[in-house]
């Protein structure tokens, strides 16, 4: 499982035109999955995710999760996160999990966060042409991997 987390200060995604999922201060996590993710997987991801300090605290020092400020978060699937690029100008997705097993991993993903995280979790629509618009705040961008899946 990968992920590009950004602190933003508003946040939103369409599709065909319709804003189907938007947030205000938080962060907004583009997502995508590989064929070997499991729950174990998911959870760590959620945990580190709910638990990031990212946010400045009086000392304007980056110290807060997202959970801490009462913030939200936008999960957008996107599997070109799997893309590879080494060899030759066209990206190959052979890495990312194909639809039938990130769908049902998507689903828990987003049904687990929402269990465990007391804000509110809007989503785009998984397989869309989605249109993410956003403010990043900072800019703060992190890139997140399991770091038991890179060793």
């Amino acid at each position: 499982m990968k992920t590009v987390v950004q602190r933003v200060s508003e946040a939103h995604v369409s599709v065909d035109g319709k804003v189907v999922g938007e947030i205000s201060h938080g962060i907004l996590v583009l997502l995508g999955f590989a064929p070997e993710d499991s729950m174990d997987d998911l959870n760590w991801m959620i945990n580190k995710l709910i638990n990031l300090r990212i946010f400045k605290d009086n000392e304007n020092k980056m110290n807060l999760s997202v959970q801490d400020i009462k913030g939200s978060i936008l999960i957008v699937s996107q599997f070109t996160l799997y893309g590879d690029s080494k060899k030759g100008n066209r990206p190959s997705f052979v890495s990312a999990a194909g639809p039938e097993i990130a769908i049902p991993l998507y689903n828990s993903f987003i049904s687990s966060l929402k269990d465990s995280f007391s804000g509110t979790v809007e989503t785009g629509i998984f397989g869309a042409d989605m249109k993410v618009s956003l403010i990043n705040d900072g800019p703060v961008t992190l890139i997140i991997e399991n770091p038991q899946k890179n060793q």
